[in-house]
């Protein structure tokens, strides 16, 4: 930083600039260092596995996300209005790279995300019960802006830990918003959260007001790994 602030005074002191112009430059530096500090920090502290960006998605593989609609939602105006998005699909057709994606999106826009998959978030619940500090954890969700789900479905819980889960989505009715990826269509549901009766009322409130995209198709991973594989050639014995 103190390297910065040097080169701005030898480019005001070499263009004969007015003090009041080098001051404004180097508060435009401090603000446009600390938003992007702030920025940083938020990536942090969201916990993504890794970075994906919405340059690297192959829409032409996947029809049912458009790209325009796609880059409409990484606008945020959603997490405005406290409204969902759901993405179900197969494993590896991107579920975890456009959520990533959009959480990026949001945390540049200044919004709080958080990323967990569902396995990791049920067992901190009920890891929090079991100290007495449930109340602590369900107070920091419920200040995200974001609370990204990722894998619902891919691990089954017990009884007490679908019903924590199922109060911190229930909790998070048009208060904050949710975005869920999972393998099972909704009337599969039952087998996560152990009952038909507690998936029908989560249901009634997730998708209440919610966009959902069924990312279905040919794995990604599968595909990049088919383009990559070397591709056999004959050769004559000599």
């Amino acid at each position: 930083m103190l390297a910065e602030y040097e080169k701005l005074a030898r480019e005001a002191a070499s263009r004969d600039e007015s003090y009041d112009a080098y001051l404004l430059k180097l508060t435009e530096l401090e603000v446009a260092t600390r938003t992007a500090n702030a920025v940083a920090a938020r990536i942090r502290s969201a916990g993504f596995p890794m970075v994906k960006e919405f340059d690297t998605f192959d829409f032409t593989a996947m029809p049912s996300l458009p790209k325009q609609k796609a880059l409409e939602l990484a606008r945020g105006e959603w997490v405005d209005q406290r409204t969902n998005v759901c993405l179900i699909g197969g494993s590896g057709t991107g579920k975890t790279h456009v959520a990533v994606a959009w959480g990026l999106s949001l945390c540049r826009l200044g919004k709080k995300v958080r990323f967990v998959t569902a396995a990791s978030l049920v067992t901190e619940l009920e890891e929090a019960q079991q100290q007495h500090r449930l109340d602590r954890m369900l107070s920091a969700l419920d200040r995200l802006d974001l609370l990204i789900v990722d894998e619902l479905g891919y691990l089954s819980f017990s009884r007490g830990g679908a019903e924590l889960l199922f109060q911190v989505f229930a909790d998070r009715y048009e208060r904050r918003s949710l975005l869920i990826t999972s393998n099972l269509p909704f009337s599969e549901w039952g087998s996560v959260f152990q009952g038909e009766r507690m998936t029908a009322a989560l249901l009634d409130r997730l998708t209440h007001r919610c966009e959902i995209f069924e990312m279905n198709g040919e794995s990604y991973r599968f595909r990049e790994s088919m383009k990559n594989k070397p591709t056999k050639t004959n050769t004559s014995k000599k």
